[in-house]
């Protein structure tokens, strides 16, 4: 998607027994395609949990994922991503078909199952690959030779926060879409209730509901040269 979106052309994705993998692209911007593998995981991952909130949502997500797991395999796959994306695609469809003509509910579990397990790898493999050690030849290495000013761990520590917000941020989402005041309510008026961008406008309203008096405190007892702290 990194390499589409920045007018890039994929030629080969494949994916490798030791939990690795390589897409071979021509053009678009190497800068933003190079963090989309750790970055993009993280990013799926709270999809994945913020849709799992619902039985339509959890659907629409469990059909894009077989959807994008299908098409992955028009570009030159290897034998290893062949049987990977095929096994997933089957075992999404049984359980939309579960989900819909025999056992309610188990798809949002599922679904909720894919986003809790992608993010979470995908922070333990930055920790693991690109933090606790500098690898020649890595993505974050490849980041620092198109930007020497930013070492490699460095590189991995700003990917490994962005990766832990957007699993925060996807958690706290799927709670206030799961609200109960939340259920006739479409997105947008959830949110914007809900949200996190409510919390932080919200936040001067909590002095104007609290009990303690902020216009009458003394404030001159504080200060050090009178003895306060």
């Amino acid at each position: 998607l990194a390499t589409w979106l920045t007018c890039g052309d994929v030629r080969k994705i494949r994916v490798f027994e030791n939990e690795g993998g390589v897409t071979e692209y021509v053009g678009g911007c190497r800068i933003l395609i190079i963090p989309a593998g750790y970055i993009g995981c993280s990013f799926w991952g709270m999809v994945f949990i913020v849709m799992s909130g619902g039985r339509k949502t959890a659907t629409g997500a469990a059909a894009a994922f077989v959807a994008a797991l299908l098409i992955s395999l028009c570009y030159s796959p290897n034998r290893t991503m062949v049987y990977l994306n095929l096994g997933y695609a089957v075992v999404t469809l049984a359980f939309i078909f579960i989900e819909w003509f025999a056992f309610s509910p188990i798809l949002t579990y599922v679904i909720l199952l894919y986003g809790v397990f992608i993010g979470t790898y995908s922070i333990y493999d930055i920790y693991s690959g690109l933090l606790k050690r500098t690898v020649i030849g890595s993505d974050a290495h490849a980041c620092y030779q198109e930007c020497p000013c930013c070492l490699p761990r460095c590189v991995g520590m700003q990917w490994a926060i962005i990766a832990f917000l957007l699993q925060l941020f996807g958690v706290w989402l799927a709670l206030a879409l799961m609200a109960d005041d939340c259920q006739d309510k479409s997105w947008g008026e959830c949110v914007s209730q809900h949200g996190p961008i409510s919390f932080a406008f919200d936040v001067p309203n909590w002095f104007e509901h609290t009990d303690f008096d902020f216009n009458n405190v003394d404030w001159n007892k504080y200060r050090p040269d009178n003895g306060g702290p």
